[in-house]
């Protein structure tokens, strides 16, 4: 029995040890600044989050290999469709794949959403990824206010209200 005790004791003392030897910066947390990047589309024009204030922008971590990806695609789409341009920015980060087979896609199944380059996952990173899809959704003043991991079917009422409701909020109206 005391054998067993001293074994939990170690072993509940190793991971507090090495619990405080992870150095990497924490995920992004609702309700905070979402952290601001910079990556370039197909047509080498770089999207930068921060240039996208006063805007909700919607930011979707996707790849060609990952099945529950191409699944939600066609629902972005068309919330894509469905929101003002001038007002709503949705950015499809193409994470750890190639932007070929992305393109190709798109332009097959008439996605018009701009797709960019996250092929050395550093975005992906930033954001701290458990998996793919991943989607934030960010309101007028850079904040997080979101996070969604798996698919999703975008174009359900429930997500066009909630995308309508951060459009029609005054930039600076605080906590939402």
């Amino acid at each position: 029995m005391n054998r067993i005790k001293a074994a939990v004791i170690i072993l509940f003392l190793a991971s507090l040890i090495t619990a405080g030897c992870n150095d990497r910066p924490p995920g992004p947390k609702i309700g905070a600044l979402a952290p601001d990047f910079a990556l370039k589309d197909a047509e080498g024009k770089t999207w930068r989050l921060s240039d996208l204030k006063g805007q909700v922008v919607f930011i979707n971590f996707w790849a060609t290999w990952c099945p529950p990806c191409l699944q939600e695609l066609p629902s972005m789409q068309k919330l894509y469709a469905a929101m003002p341009a001038d007002q709503f920015k949705m950015l499809a980060v193409l994470n750890n794949d190639k932007m070929g087979p992305a393109l190709f896609l798109a332009g097959q199944k008439g996605y018009t959403m701009p797709i960019l380059d996250d092929s050395d996952n550093m975005t992906g990173s930033l954001y701290r990824l458990t998996g793919l899809p991943e989607t934030y959704i960010v309101d007028k003043d850079g904040i997080l206010r979101h996070k969604f991991i798996g698919p999703e079917q975008w174009d359900a009422a429930e997500y066009m209200d909630m995308i309508k409701t951060y459009i029609n909020r005054e930039a600076g109206s605080g906590p939402q």
